[in-house]
């Protein structure tokens, strides 16, 4: 059953500035969270694509998991969620969070 938020045709500016829909946004069986990926869900939910319950349900995320990647590119902009810097950003000791 195709969830109703999937029949949204607005757009709005993705991650990287470019108009995205909701078939922009990742497969719900999507396992591998890459950087890419979380931030096009983060932007969906903040533009209405689709809320973050539906977001939340569809891709087998908490809420606190979403809010701690909302929280991260609030802080230090999508890089923030590379997990490979997880403990610089969230010691908040990265040089490169201006």
């Amino acid at each position: 059953m195709t969830p109703s938020w999937k029949t949204n045709t607005a757009s709005i500016a993705g991650p990287d500035g470019q108009p995205m829909t909701v078939d922009d946004l990742p497969p719900q069986n999507t396992t591998r969270w890459v950087i890419r990926r979380k931030a096009l869900v983060v932007f969906g939910v903040r533009g209405g694509l689709l809320n973050l319950e539906e977001a939340c349900t569809y891709y087998g995320l908490s809420e606190e998991e979403f809010e701690s990647w909302t929280q991260l590119i609030d802080r230090h902009g999508v890089r923030g969620l590379r997990v490979t810097r997880l403990k610089e950003y969230r010691d908040g000791s990265a040089e490169d969070a201006r």
